[in-house]
């Protein structure tokens, strides 16, 4: 962070905020080119979120932070808003995140609070929310040839592994589509949730959010990039999840096996694009540390593939490639 960039987050804070007296300390950003920064005063602390206009919206972000205070969750007040700036002061949640406190003992208390807040954020009002639909969704799934399999591996596509995605995509697509559309975040896993004193969890970075299939965020949060769980304690998670907004009337019943179908292969849409998107941090955009986290991502992939036979061609292609997950070119040496 330069000085001309401090002098123009202090001379912000002091027109907008009557923030004179402060600390400026730089907080870990997300997968996105907004920066954020914890403004410590003697009597409290914010934080500012630094989204150059010209590179992203914040629109987005103000809507949906109210439309999830207004269900209940624990989202960051709102205290200023500069759009034309991009510059936005929030209220502080801390820097728990659940990633750094996660483990076998309290994963049924924690993850019990974070689907009683996705059960709330599901039940929220989507009306006028982008629709995750059929563009977006290939449009996600085309950053895995174009910046993992091209870029990142080197494998120029062909004729014939070009048909291969074409087809998984489209039957990837048709899952989707077919489940109850809910409010989704879209980002909804460890390294977005805060543990907090009151109200747990504290939800962040859902300035994304669209409607979509019911099972989207249940993928993002327990096939999580960052931290697995064995297949057993996911399956229990989702079915008792099914049985409580069944029982709130979010969704119409569905059997076990629809639910689980839903889920795996909506977790194959995720993990083929989320493998995408850090190749893509990677080398677009200069945040090579995500690169650490695509062998947990790929092995979710291919984990869940392997298991139907509508994506036994994705599954028999990779195999073809021999990618190996935990190969250097995979991870950060």
């Amino acid at each position: 962070m330069t000085a001309i960039d401090h002098t123009r987050l202090r001379a912000w804070l002091k027109d907008h905020a009557n923030i004179v007296d402060c600390a400026i300390e730089p907080v870990s950003g997300d997968a996105s080119f907004r920066r954020y920064f914890r403004v410590r005063t003697r009597d409290r602390g914010y934080i500012l979120m630094d989204a150059p206009p010209d590179r992203e919206d914040s629109a987005p972000f103000v809507d949906v932070t109210h439309r999830l205070a207004n269900a209940g969750l624990n989202v960051p007040g709102i205290l200023n808003a500069d759009l034309k700036a991009g510059l936005l002061l929030l209220d502080d949640l801390g820097d728990d995140l659940y990633l750094n406190h996660l483990h076998d003992d309290n994963a049924a208390e924690l993850y019990g609070h974070a689907l009683a807040a996705l059960q709330r954020i599901q039940a929220a009002d989507p009306a006028g929310l982008p629709d995750y639909d059929r563009g977006l969704l290939i449009r996600e799934m085309m950053l895995f040839r174009d910046w993992f399999l091209e870029r990142h591996l080197g494998i120029a596509s062909n004729p014939e592994m070009d048909a291969v995605l074409k087809r998984t995509f489209e039957t990837l697509v048709g899952v989707a589509l077919e489940q109850p559309r809910v409010f989704v975040h879209r980002d909804y896993h460890a390294r977005n949730l805060m543990l907090t004193p009151h109200d747990p969890p504290g939800i962040l970075d859902y300035q994304d959010a669209v409607c979509g299939p019911v099972t989207y965020d249940l993928v993002s949060l327990l096939k999580d990039s960052y931290i697995a769980w064995p297949r057993e304690r996911q399956i229990a998670w989702v079915l008792a999840y099914r049985d409580r907004i069944v029982k709130e009337g979010i969704i119409d019943p569905a059997d076990d096996a629809t639910v689980l179908r839903w889920y795996d292969l909506t977790g194959v849409q995720r993990q083929l694009k989320v493998c995408g998107i850090f190749a893509r941090l990677n080398y677009r955009d200069g945040k090579p540390g995500y690169l650490r986290d695509i062998p947990l991502t790929y092995r979710n992939l291919v984990d869940a593939a392997g298991r139907y036979p509508e994506t036994g061609e994705l599954t028999r292609m990779l195999a073809a490639l021999q990618i190996d997950p935990g190969a250097p070119g995979l991870r950060v040496s």
